[in-house]
């Protein structure tokens, strides 16, 4: 469904995406995890269209983003990490934009809102100015908005920041569903326990590079610690773990010294 092929992406002398390659297959959900500042977020827009790439190639179910964005957009949905929806309008508002620019039937696509509005119990702020709500109600309304006219790969960049734990809940179910139907996720998350229970697979990102991919039992074998925790292995494989050993061991001295 995705195919991501030596992506490049520089900014100056920076590497943003150097040489990056994965593949998101239908019926999974495929988390592309990095320390910040590693490329993802850059990865995710390059995809879009939203970048341009200086190298390599990205295939959204055989549409190249450089040669027909238009459609590429089409086919995805996307919740960014900061929000980006339309804050003076109301969630009826943006959700009618939203429709009319995807070609979704208005009263279909109201409908939908609704249903998941309902789910994420936020229906009361259907008419209130996005402006107003909280930064996990503004949250919500952006999963709808990514959602209404039901795409097949959804780009997700910390999709559940901000929300509650009856909210992530119901969004991870959300993606549970969406893959059980034959659609796909990229998912990026800081958060470990997230990512080892939902994904499929998972790439760790560094510098702009793919380090490792696979299986969390398969990461696991290349870690050689069955019962290694992600976030343990996520530290080794972008070789932070001798850093927090490190900052560790300062911040008890430290305390030693003031206790002293």
């Amino acid at each position: 469904m995705l195919e991501v092929v030596h992506l490049k992406k520089y900014f100056g002398d920076v590497h943003a995406v150097d040489d990056t390659s994965f593949v998101v297959r239908g019926g999974e959900i495929y988390g592309l995890l990095g320390p910040n500042g590693a490329g993802k977020t850059t990865t995710m827009k390059c995809i879009l269209g939203l970048l341009d790439i200086d190298g390599g190639r990205v295939s959204v179910m055989g549409e190249d983003p450089v040669v027909d964005p238009q459609a590429v957009k089409a086919s995805i949905g996307y919740v960014p990490e900061e929000p980006l929806v339309y804050k003076s309008m109301t969630p009826a508002e943006l959700f009618n934009f939203v429709a009319s620019i995807r070609r979704v039937d208005a009263a279909a696509a109201s409908r939908k809102a609704m249903e998941v509005l309902t789910a994420l119990d936020a229906t009361r702020h259907y008419q209130d100015p996005i402006i107003t709500l909280s930064r996990g109600n503004q949250q919500k309304i952006q999963v709808v908005a990514a959602m209404l006219h039901e795409p097949r790969l959804l780009i997700l960049d910390e999709p559940t920041a901000n929300l509650d734990a009856k909210s992530t809940r119901i969004v991870k179910e959300m993606l549970h569903l969406h893959v059980e139907q034959g659609g796909a996720v990229l998912l990026s998350t800081h958060v470990m326990e997230q990512a080892a229970e939902l994904c499929t697979r998972i790439g760790i990102i560094n510098r702009g590079k793919v380090v490792i991919e696979g299986t969390l039992g398969e990461l696991r074998a290349v870690a050689k610690e069955s019962g290694a925790s992600l976030e343990n292995m996520f530290l080794r494989f972008t070789g932070q773990d001798k850093d927090v050993q490190q900052a560790v061991a300062r911040l008890r001295s430290t305390n030693g010294a003031l206790g002293a």
